[in-house]
């Protein structure tokens, strides 16, 4: 690992200070996946800004929606009383990623920012525009089993490998930040951005800024289900996943939000098979019917094709708890 020196900020102004004094600096706090690129040779900060202890570990009520503080570990995520009550896929996916230990220290800033997975991405002396952009993607025509089948380019195929993702996308979260510029708000449907010809680029992020929290608008009325397929049971990223929250209204599907992970170089959205579920009853016919239509975009490689009955599958899968909730 490069040499680096230490920050520790008393205040979240201070730490935007510090960030934006060091063309190198980086954040530290839960670094569960920061210390792994750290010493991979992927990330070699000359500074670490630990903002551990600037106090945004807190969840709060904030009326129509609810705060989910960037340091909340992703243990205090799973069992918070709020969010069991008002964002339940929340838990539900945070339960399903890593293992005790990790979520122990893991945060909910840190979890969204999980760069993208790939195993070309780990190997040195492989091809990899996110690692070093302009070389090129051994992965494409390569080993492209465990890679994304949307949103992705020329430049690269990586997956977005965060459970709790899939969540905040299905949920319409916002992501709360601050920067030399002053305090903004991301969609989180804008925050993850797809590769195009800058997949080093992987979030709306500006040099500096800070996640404060992710506001999560309300959604107790909705039953939800997370469905998680991966190649051994614990301690492993998505092969792929789905996440949904449905509302029945006089036994007809009246509101539907459904995700994706494991299949996206961002936490992939469904609408396609939201609006196609709208006012119908539930009924496996209806379901594999609106599934059919997660294939729309895909882009498959060598190994990867396996991933679309499999999706339609999961989204079945997971309609059928929702709405039998």
């Amino acid at each position: 690992m490069r040499p680096y020196q230490l920050l520790r900020p008393r205040s979240v102004e201070m730490a935007v200070e510090m960030m934006a004094a060091h063309l190198e600096a980086q954040y530290i706090a839960g670094g569960t996946n920061q210390i792994d690129m750290m010493k991979a040779g992927i990330h070699r900060p000359s500074h670490l800004v630990d903002i551990a202890g600037l106090g945004l570990d807190r969840i709060s009520d904030q009326g129509d929606v609810i705060r989910l503080g960037a340091l909340a570990s992703n243990t205090v995520l799973a069992t918070d009383p709020l969010v069991l009550e008002h964002v339940p896929m929340v838990s539900q996916t945070v339960l399903e990623g890593a293992t005790q230990q990790i979520r122990n220290a893991a945060t909910t800033a840190g979890n969204i920012l999980q760069r993208n997975r790939c195993p070309y991405f780990y190997v040195p002396g492989t091809r990899c525009n996110r690692k070093n952009p302009g070389s090129g993607c051994d992965a494409i025509g390569g080993f492209d089993r465990l890679n994304a089948i949307f949103g992705t380019s020329e430049s690269c195929i990586a997956v977005m490998p965060s459970d709790l993702a899939i969540a905040l996308r299905a949920y319409d979260a916002r992501v709360r930040v601050i920067g030399p510029d002053g305090m903004r708000t991301i969609p989180f449907a804008d925050f993850h951005r797809p590769p195009g010809d800058t997949p080093e680029v992987e979030t709306d992020l500006r040099k500096s800024e800070l996640i404060l929290s992710v506001d999560v608008p309300k959604a107790g009325r909705l039953a939800s289900a997370y469905h998680k397929i991966r190649e051994r049971r614990s301690y492993a990223f998505a092969l792929l996943s789905v996440g949904g929250a449905a509302r029945l209204t006089d036994g007809r599907i009246a509101e539907l939000r459904l995700a994706a992970g494991g299949v996206g170089t961002v936490p992939w959205r469904l609408p396609q098979v939201e609006s196609a579920l709208i006012d119908e009853a539930p009924s496996q016919e209806a379901f594999q019917r609106a599934a059919a239509l997660s294939r729309d975009g895909a882009v498959i490689g060598r190994q990867n094709a396996f991933k679309l009955p499999m999706l339609e599958r999961a989204i079945v899968r997971v309609l059928t708890d929702i709405t039998e909730t």
